[in-house]
């Protein structure tokens, strides 16, 4: 079981550039376990971006640091990521195969025996209501039926933190609701959610919100002290403030 009192992710002093251009300037804050976190920001904001430096898809540079469960990235990648489950922005299930074998895929290459992966596999099947389609192929599926898929595919390793970024993506409303849904009551077992977007109804009141704008942090907290600090009515107000152009505000 995580230890409560030390953050799931602490990001500090993260800052990243394209060439001349910098996308990320010394973003840092925390997640902690049981926690649904959103990253909320327009398109451009820096959110892919942020999500590839967590998983180390990109190197982050010092001083930046990037910490799972207290465990500095840099230094013990392998431990650090095995706390991990990730659901990227594009879809990554192999369409030719069953739903089924893209879990036990995913699991061998966790090194997870066939028989514990199959177990682990059919229970998040089943969890996220795809039981009856574990020998359909990907392509057979309908777009959130392949986002639950996804969801469970980044849990059967168990992960302590899951990110998912922009998961909900050409979904219908319908579907959006499903795996807002689920992982949602992920929470309630203690696991701790960073959930990027850039749909300000995929925020729930009970969410902590990490609002991003041309790549700084512009306000961090509960949902009141994100408007407390926007000094706005309500999140859209608080939203157009905080994410205007720099120039703009």
């Amino acid at each position: 079981m995580a230890d409560e009192s030390i953050p799931a992710l602490e990001v500090s002093r993260l800052s990243f550039a394209y060439g001349p251009r910098t996308v990320l300037h010394e973003v840092a804050f925390r997640v902690m376990p049981g926690e649904f976190a959103v990253l909320l920001g327009p398109n451009g904001a820096g959110k892919s971006t942020l999500f590839a430096l967590i998983t180390r898809l990109f190197d982050a540079k010092p001083p930046g640091s990037v910490r799972i469960f207290g465990t500095a990235m840099r230094d013990s990648p392998g431990a650090a990521l095995a706390r991990l489950g990730v659901v990227f922005q594009q879809p990554t299930l192999d369409p030719d195969i069953s739903v089924i074998e893209n879990l036990l895929y995913h699991g061998a290459l966790h090194g997870l025996p066939r028989a514990e992966a199959r177990r682990r596999a059919l229970h998040e099947l089943e969890r996220v209501e795809l039981a009856d389609r574990i020998a359909s192929p990907v392509r057979a599926l309908s777009g959130g039926q392949r986002r639950r898929a996804e969801v469970a595919r980044a849990l059967i390793t168990r992960p302590a933190l899951l990110l998912l970024d922009e998961a909900t993506t050409g979904l219908d409303m319908p579907s959006r609701a499903a795996v807002r849904r689920h992982v949602r009551a992920l929470c309630a077992e203690g696991l701790a959610v960073l959930w990027a977007t850039h749909l300000i109804e995929e925020v729930p009141e009970e969410a902590r919100v990490v609002m991003l704008a041309e790549g700084r942090v512009r306000a961090e907290g509960p949902v009141a002290g994100v408007l407390a600090q926007a000094a706005a009515k309500d999140l859209p107000e608080a939203f157009a403030a905080l994410t205007a152009p720099a120039a703009a505000r």
